[in-house]
């Protein structure tokens, strides 16, 4: 069953997907860079999906929602981390502990989230689990580079920079990531993706993929 439509502010029609930030420039480098990626990674992600169903068994890949182009909803891929029952374990956490229920409203993360399994932790620190979202990609529902995808409880919460974020399509990493990653505030996220898709530029998208390793190298080292 396909994705409901996406009712929240200003939607735009499907073709939005023609008028990208980036246009066709862009597309074609994602669709480049995501088919030589999958190609080179297919071994790593093989001996990822063997972990995932040795350790916490099926299924391994794990589909949220997310608000895209336009304000297009689409399933976005993982690796799971998380145990199976993962929303009523979050919802009993939060409801038992004043200190992670304000995170969450505050960040919409937790430092030390319950639902996260020893495996999960693993490919989290390593951004591993994100690599299914190559696939999201080619599909035409995600940018290499581009705004952090959100759900849509969170559009709202970005305010006059919607639409901002619905005039392109969220990315596997973005200028949020080179930027401090889960050290940000919710407020400062959305400022970043507002700036990027204001100020876009190809050199931007090299510039921030380029970046992209050593930021998630630093992340874990201090995390």
């Amino acid at each position: 069953m396909s994705a409901p439509p996406f009712a929240g502010p200003r939607t735009r029609d499907s073709s939005a997907a023609r008028h990208a930030r980036g246009g066709l420039a862009k597309r074609a480098f994602d669709i480049c860079v995501a088919a030589t990626a999958i190609i080179l990674l297919l071994p790593l992600m093989a001996i990822v999906a063997i972990l995932i169903m040795g350790s916490m068994g099926a299924p391994i890949f794990f589909g949220h929602q997310r608000i895209g182009l336009g304000g297009k909803v689409f399933r976005c891929y993982k690796f799971r981390t998380m145990v199976r029952d993962g929303d009523r374990v979050l919802q009993e956490h939060l409801r038992t502990n004043p200190e992670a229920a304000a995170e969450w409203r505050d960040t919409r993360k937790l430092a030390d989230d319950p639902r996260i399994t020893f495996v999960g932790r693993v490919l989290r620190s390593s951004s591993l689990d994100e690599l299914p979202q190559l696939v999201n990609v080619l599909r035409g529902d995600m940018s290499c580079v581009g705004p952090r995808p959100i759900v849509h409880d969170e559009i709202t919460l970005y305010g006059p920079s919607a639409d901002d974020y619905l005039r392109t399509r969220p990315g596997i990493t973005g200028a949020w990531q080179v930027s401090g990653r889960s050290s940000l505030s919710y407020a400062e996220r959305v400022a970043i993706d507002s700036d990027y898709v204001r100020n876009w530029s190809f050199w931007t998208d090299l510039t921030i993929i380029v970046r992209t390793i050593p930021a998630l190298v630093r992340t874990h080292q201090t995390s």
